[in-house]
């Protein structure tokens, strides 16, 4: 091979080039680099404080190169580590950062392991150097994600028994350094958002060592951990909206616009993005547990953050994490923790700092299991507190919603009386106060009829008198589809009988049932059974009426109202067999899209009336949004006058309209065109009147005339 003219050594960029299209070549030229990086390191370590640019080029070029020499480029990491450890804190910056590029890049090349930088860049964290700390989180991150880029590299991960980088990082969480054990939090936060250590383990390390730690920022990073809003959230997702290809626009863009072919090359990358968006939106969507749900002992995550709360002294915002995430874990988990409640009531004031937060997390921390003994003495203090004329309209409506989201998951909490009283404000003159009186009646409309007064019960759908008023502990157990019994019409395989009431009639009875020969044998049985009742029954009715002939007139009342409770019983029980009909159509049959509509469709039926079309159904989520709370109705003001008070203190305090200029000084000179828009008409007539254009006899005239004026000046 040709050899260039110029001097090899002393072009590190064009010899590190060469290296890398033929190594055996210019194995000589490397070996000379090498040595020389070595004698420079040796003088650099006499005194590393002092920044040495050739050594950053020599270092770096090796570094370029080292996988084409990997035998005589073995010591080169070891010799960059055992620098960085003995001296980081007092290197130079720049030689720092370039010995840091230097690994990561031999790390990239697979050619150090990754547990050896991971300590090391821990480590570096005793620097004082933001950017370097900055830099070296984003490398872990991406580096971890490029090891489990294909698939998750378990035995790197959490090799049991043997050195790790899970088991790395969770000793750096306990790290005495605040510095490294917030970057060991930030990054296993950071990993497990993007789905790499989203594992119970990572997890659970969080719960027990980062959310009671004694250095502030790791307990402040676990918190909003749990509670799932840090502000990388928002950056570290790509938004759909961003990614959304406007194809109707470039279809459009298209058609009006020149036919180009970079315009026609552009049209077919866009209708590509088009389909890939199209097709992802049609997959189906993945679903991740939030770390609250995966952690192993709740109860006891729960005491341990109640107990720190009690005895912190931090600020009054890491508090309100302390009781925020409490609450979430009560309310996810149905935790006892009795002394949590006492203790907000304190924070129950209208005058305190964030209270509707605390309001919130008051009705996160309740649920079904919860005493209603034990969370009655906040709904009282809601009420002394806030609901009283002697607050604003606001106040008092704030204090209703948080009622009615604490009684929405703790519904034995409220008292009659109590109840009662609230449900006086449906008629108070503030329409915020009244809308919000009016959602807890309707909540009760649905949960416990029985505590409202008679005139607030409203009048009774199908699934109220379907729905079973359920004790303390009491758990609504399903054995089948409900609603079901809208598709027994159309069902092959069972169907009901006639509808009259007659005796002969077999009222709910199963008539076929096709799918099992036993199954028939069995329905028959039972219907010769249900028969020989009704006989019974009949005979019954007829030794009645023999006796009524000869009694008077109370026994036969008597009778007739043994009639109606009859009559009453072959209701239910043509009830009973619609369901136990239903329960078996669930067992024989799979039920489509649309069986599941009619489904949906008959449920909602039965939760309105004639004189109510929309359903009184509140769902309940897991977190109680804060809107729900601070929402308040407010009536718009439609008249003029009102309008325009506001339009004119919205312009007390600022500036006139008008065309603005950049001068510093306001009072000095202005152009002739800002003068004459102040200047009378007069003034300015003959302007106004050159711009009109002339005709062609009134240029000849105007010609004519400087044409004469110019020769009598002459």
């Amino acid at each position: 091979m040709v050899r260039p003219n110029n001097q090899l050594p002393e072009n590190l960029p064009q010899l590190q080039n060469l290296i890398k299209r033929d190594p055996e070549s210019y194995s000589d030229e490397f070996h000379t680099q090498y040595a020389h990086f070595v004698s420079l390191l040796e003088i650099f370590a006499l005194n590393p404080t002092e920044e040495n640019k050739s050594l950053e080029e020599i270092v770096m070029f090796i570094a370029q190169v080292a996988q084409c020499y990997p035998h005589v480029c073995e010591q080169f990491p070891k010799k960059l580590t055992d620098l960085l450890r003995n001296s980081a804190t007092v290197l130079d910056p720049a030689i720092r950062n370039c010995f840091v590029k230097a690994l990561i890049l031999l790390r990239n090349k697979n050619l150090v392991p990754a547990l050896d930088i991971l300590e090391l860049f821990f480590q570096l964290l005793r620097c004082q150097d933001k950017n370097l700390r900055t830099f070296l989180q984003t490398h872990i991150v991406t580096d971890i994600k490029n090891m489990n880029a294909k698939h998750k590299d378990m035995k790197l991960n959490s090799a049991s028994g043997t050195p790790s980088l899970q088991n790395f990082m969770y000793g750096m969480l306990k790290d005495a350094n605040p510095k490294a054990a917030k970057m060991s939090a930030d990054i296993m936060i950071e990993l497990y958002k993007k789905n790499i250590w989203n594992d119970s383990k990572t997890v659970n390390v969080i719960a027990s060592v980062g959310c009671f730690s004694s250095i502030t920022k790791v307990l402040v990073t676990s918190l909003k951990f749990f509670l799932g809003h840090d502000d990388e959230d928002e950056a570290g997702s790509d938004s759909d909206s961003e990614n959304e290809v406007d194809l109707k626009g470039a279809l459009m863009a298209n058609r009006v616009n020149k036919k180009t072919r970079k315009g026609q090359k552009q049209l077919q990358q866009i209708k590509k993005q088009a389909v890939k968006a199209q097709k992802k939106k049609k997959n189906a969507p993945a679903f991740n547990f939030s770390g609250i749900h995966l952690v192993h002992n709740p109860q006891g995550m729960a005491e341990g953050l109640f107990k720190q709360l009690q005895s912190t002294n931090e600020r009054f915002e890491v508090k309100l994490m302390h009781l925020d995430v409490i609450s979430r874990l009560i309310g996810i988990h149905d935790l006892f923790l009795f002394g949590y409640y006492p203790y907000i009531t304190r924070f129950l004031q209208p005058h305190q700092r964030q209270v509707t937060r605390i309001l919130q997390f008051a009705a996160q921390a309740s649920h079904e299991l919860v005493p209603g003994d034990i969370i009655e003495p906040i709904l009282k203090t809601i009420a002394n507190n806030f609901i009283t004329e002697r607050n604003s309209s606001d106040v008092m409506a704030i204090g209703l919603n948080a009622t009615r989201e604490i009684c929405m998951r703790c519904p034995l909490a409220m008292g009659e009386d109590l109840l009662q009283d609230l449900a006086m404000y449906k008629t108070y003159k503030e329409k915020s106060v009244m809308m919000a009186a009016r959602s807890l009646i309707t909540l009760y409309r649905e949960q416990l009829p029985a505590l409202l007064h008679k005139k607030d019960r409203g009048r009774q759908t199908e699934a109220q008198a379907e729905r079973k008023v359920r004790a303390y502990g009491e758990r609504d157990v399903h054995d089948t589809v409900m609603g079901a019994e809208a598709l027994l019409k159309d069902s092959k395989t069972i169907d009901l009988g006639s509808d009259d009431d007659d005796t002969d009639s077999n009222d709910g009875e199963w008539v076929n049932v096709t799918h099992s020969d036993d199954d028939g044998a069995g329905a028959a049985e039972s219907g010769d059974e249900e028969d020989s009742e009704d006989e019974d029954d009949d005979d019954e009715e007829e030794d009645g009426d023999e006796d009524a002939a000869s009694v008077s007139e109370a026994e036969e009342a008597e009778d007739d109202e043994k009639a109606n409770e009859k009559k009453k019983e072959k209701a239910d029980l043509k009830m009973l067999n619609q369901k136990e009909a239903a329960q078996e159509l669930a067992l024989t049959r799979i039920f489509t899209d649309a069986d599941f509509k009619r489904i949906n469709a008959a449920n909602l039926k039965k939760t309105v009336t004639s004189a109510r079309k929309r359903p009184l159904e509140q769902e309940r989520s897991e977190f109680v949004k804060l809107n729900s709370i601070e929402m308040i109705y407010k009536k718009r003001k439609h008249d003029k006058e009102s309008r325009l008070e506001t339009v004119q203190a919205g312009r007390q305090d600022r500036e006139r309209f008008g065309w603005k200029d950049g001068r510093v000084n306001e009072n000095c000179s202005k152009t002739n065109r800002e003068k004459s828009k102040t200047k009378n008409f007069g003034m300015m007539r003959h302007k106004a009147r050159s711009k009109v254009k002339k005709s062609f006899r009134d240029k000849q005239l105007a010609m004519r005339k400087h044409l004469l004026q110019q020769k009598k000046m002459k």
